[in-house]
């Protein structure tokens, strides 16, 4: 799909804002006001409920008692950032419809973090998603894997926190400091006391004020141009509903194949192996409830981006027939939305207040799931193993601690991405580069048998170099031609100095550049194919170096920690074709005993609150079939 460019200067933060904060009046005020005091006291709330009887196991994993109603709409609510809020509607204002294909990726995105990864981390028993790296290949492996995460949050939080506060001060005039501050010390406060029910039940009823706030744009919007069915007129005649385009060049920004394919890759380094998600299907009560939790994620997901899309919509058949005010001509494109929002709801009290509380919903929802993934697998990957005989009250405030300082270096980390100018999109093309080569080092270890922990390290540290490689030429090749830097593509919008811009230029790239040759055509590979390109990377990389050295000969291959591809394929053949294959049907029902891992014994006793943990997992049965276990105990010793 070809797209526009647009040269028009952003609109600084300190222009004229006199028209625009008039629209903000004392009920909107009290309306946000009302969101961070229900916040909050639902953190506290459940931070003072059986206060003195917390356990680590009740601050990080909510005691694996979450139902799948909450954990679905906690998965939603971290999914559903700010950025999301401001940069789809945008999107589909610009250059029409094609980016509401990337739905169709939402179905295997999800499906196969349903009945792969889910299974497979829960019946392990894991707190931290990297402890499978420990028990699948070594402890180096899990600490790789743990420091690259940390490295990919910590970027990452800090900038979502500060970027939409400049867009919300560029158009209501809050002040960004203050967002900043009232934002990171409410999230802090019942990320850190609450732990990670309170995270969840504040997705809870964020999701729900995000998804009413964007309903009653929708709404009103379509009501003062005629109906959403004129609404859907006028895009139309105007050419902004995309048919399917089946253009497979991996570098053509948005295409259905991109979108629906390159989607699954980005959807599965998020809900497949991103400690943020993991940690709330481990929360669940059963591993069951935790599949659920991630199907009732489908349909939400699907309602949420036509939401966003519809807003994009009606935005632009609005201003079919009203005038663009000189603000908004002049705005960049993250601040659309908002000036959009503040035009057509002025003169209703409450409903500008009600949309700036749902972007800021998505920002708390968002932080907070930053906050508690991150203190646990500090706890869990980089404390407790150093410190197995830390008592249940130390590791307690030490894990509050955690959240409580992961909450100032957010604080920290939005500083300095005001001071950051440009360099910013690094920063933000950080989280994207690194969510890949994760992926590929968790589907090396799930599906290849034979891969062994020199392949996972060497594949990781390739999928990281193919990563910034890609991302950081992409950077300089369009600084070299003058045009704003985009880790996704590019953008030829003019450089501002106003961080939003370049931060919605990163999400959202929009241009139309004379096609490069050589080397500089791989720096234009479309930003929705990153993920499945480094994830290949590393799980190529660390193929061959697995052959080359050995491949698991000599160490303890953990059959639980592998997801049977091959004996699952076979077990759809009739019985004949099984029988002369000379493999065991896969419904047999011989199961190995379930284990319990050395690592979390001591002396013959669980460690601290583990002990219910290990109880359950025999409980439950938790074994893989016989003959899955044959098959990749002789793979292994080829």
């Amino acid at each position: 799909m070809s797209v526009g460019a647009t040269t028009s200067a952003p609109l600084s933060p300190a222009s004229d804002t006199s028209m625009v904060t008039s629209a903000f009046s004392l009920v909107d005020y009290v309306v946000f006001i009302l969101l961070l005091v229900l916040s909050l006291a639902i953190g506290l709330y459940h931070a003072c409920r059986g206060w003195g009887r917390h356990t680590v196991g009740r601050l990080l994993m909510a005691d694996r008692q979450m139902g799948c109603f909450p954990v679905a709409l906690s998965l939603l609510a971290t999914f559903q950032s700010a950025v999301a809020i401001l940069g789809v509607p945008s999107e589909i204002y610009r250059f029409g419809t094609q980016y509401w294909f990337l739905g169709c990726s939402y179905f295997l995105g999800l499906l196969i973090p349903a009945h792969i990864f889910i299974p497979v981390f829960y019946r392990l028993h894991l707190t931290s998603a990297y402890e499978y790296l420990e028990l699948r290949f070594n402890k180096i492996v899990r600490v790789c894997g743990t420091v690259t995460f940390i490295f990919q949050m910590v970027i990452y939080m800090g900038v979502v926190l500060y970027v939409p506060s400049l867009a919300l001060n560029a158009v209501t005039g809050f002040d960004p400091w203050l967002s900043v501050l009232t934002l990171g010390i409410v999230c802090t406060l019942y990320t850190a006391l609450g732990g990670l029910k309170a995270v969840i039940w504040t997705d809870v009823f964020q999701t729900l004020i995000m998804i009413l706030g964007q309903l009653t744009v929708i709404i009103v919007g379509s009501a003062k141009v005629g109906g959403f069915g004129h609404v859907w007129d006028v895009a139309s005649q105007h050419g902004y509903i995309s048919g399917i385009e089946l253009d497979p060049d991996p570098f053509v920004r948005h295409t259905f194949w991109t979108l629906a394919i390159g989607g699954i890759f980005m959807m599965l380094s998020l809900f497949g192996v991103n400690q943020a998600q993991v940690q709330r299907y481990l929360s669940s009560r059963t591993e069951k409830a935790a599949i659920l939790s991630c199907y009732a994620v489908f349909p939400c997901q699907q309602l949420v981006l036509c939401i966003s899309c519809l807003i994009g919509l009606v935005m632009f058949a609005y201003y079919k027939e009203y005038p663009i005010s000189i603000q908004q001509s002049q705005a960049a494109p993250d601040q659309f939305v908002l000036y959009f929002v503040m035009d057509l709801l002025k003169g209703l009290p409450g409903l500008p207040g009600l949309f700036v509380a749902c972007i800021f919903s998505g920002c708390l929802s968002t932080i907070s799931s930053a906050f508690n993934s991150l203190a646990t697998v500090t706890m869990e990957d980089l404390i407790r193993p150093w410190y197995p005989q830390l008592s249940e009250g130390r590791a307690i405030m030490i894990s509050r601690l955690l959240a409580f300082g992961y909450g100032l270096l957010c604080l920290g980390m939005a500083y300095i991405s005001s001071q950051l100018g440009p360099v910013l999109q690094a920063a933000i093309s950080i989280f994207g580069m690194v969510g890949g080569p994760l992926l590929g080092l968790f589907c090396l270890g799930i599906f290849f048998p034979c891969a062994n922990p020199p392949g996972a390290i060497v594949g990781l540290l390739a999928g990281l170099i193919m990563a910034f490689w890609i991302g950081i030429g992409n950077i300089m090749t369009n600084m070299g031609s003058g045009t704003a830097p985009s880790p996704f593509n590019g953008s030829s919008f003019s450089l501002p100095s106003n961080l939003t811009t370049t931060y919605m230029n990163t999400l959202m790239p929009s241009t139309t550049r004379s096609r490069p040759a050589g080397l500089q055509r791989l720096y234009s590979l479309s930003y929705l194919w990153y993920s499945a390109h480094n994830s290949t990377t590393v799980i190529v990389v660390g193929l061959i170096v697995s052959l080359l050295t050995g491949r698991m000969r000599g160490r303890t291959l953990n059959p639980r920690t592998i997801y049977p591809v091959l004996p699952r394929l076979l077990a759809l053949l009739p019985l004949s074709c099984q029988k002369r294959l000379h493999c065991k049907s896969y419904s047999q029902d011989l199961s190995m005993e379930p284990t319990v891992f050395p690592e979390k014994m001591s002396n013959g006793m669980l460690k601290g609150s583990r002990d219910k943990e290990a109880m359950a997992v025999a409980e439950e049965g938790l074994a893989y079939q016989g003959s899955s276990a044959t098959f990749i105990l002789q793979e292994t010793s080829l």
